[in-house]
């Protein structure tokens, strides 16, 4: 039986998993976005969520912190000087994993791990769709002309022309 097992191994001992983990990390905060397996990509949101989330506090202390972690100071710098600029406000769920498919060499189920605030596609979509909000009510017909707004019809719209 398995509980209170949340970790996935991976097939590899503690060691290596750890510095697997940290590789893919920075990996994932230099390129903002990284093709791996789809085991990979689920252990990888758990171990830099929280790095993601230290980050937000510029301090010296998270900064040897996430560094005890990464063990790599480019990825560090990035991510305090870069990316939690881009986070600040958000409140959780910094990653976006996407199923990519399978590898063709061994049939792996792949995916693509990203960090939510860095994919420029989906940034413009929901800045340009900030227009009028949908209802399902329905609403007054507007007036097309003023010539109908005299023959009679007297509708809110018409008496505010």
């Amino acid at each position: 039986m398995r509980h209170g097992k949340k970790d996935n191994h991976l097939g590899r001992k503690e060691s290596h998993r750890y510095a697997l983990m940290s590789n893919l990390a920075v990996s994932l905060i230099t390129h903002k976005r990284i093709f791996t397996t789809v085991a990979k990509a689920k252990a990888l949101r758990t171990f830099v969520e929280p790095l993601l989330t230290k980050s937000k506090t510029d301090s010296t202390h998270s900064r040897r912190v996430v560094f005890s972690y990464l063990q790599n100071k480019e990825a560090v710098s990035e991510l305090f000087r870069e990316v939690s600029q881009k986070i600040a406000d958000r409140p959780g769920g910094y990653t976006r994993i996407i199923k990519v498919g399978n590898r063709p060499g061994d049939a792996a189920e792949m995916a693509m791990i990203e960090l939510v605030d860095f994919n420029d596609n989906l940034v413009k979509e929901k800045s340009s769709k900030k227009g009028a909000k949908n209802t399902r009510r329905s609403r007054a017909k507007k007036v097309s002309s003023k010539a109908d707004a005299s023959s009679g019809d007297t509708t809110e719209e018409a008496a505010a022309e």
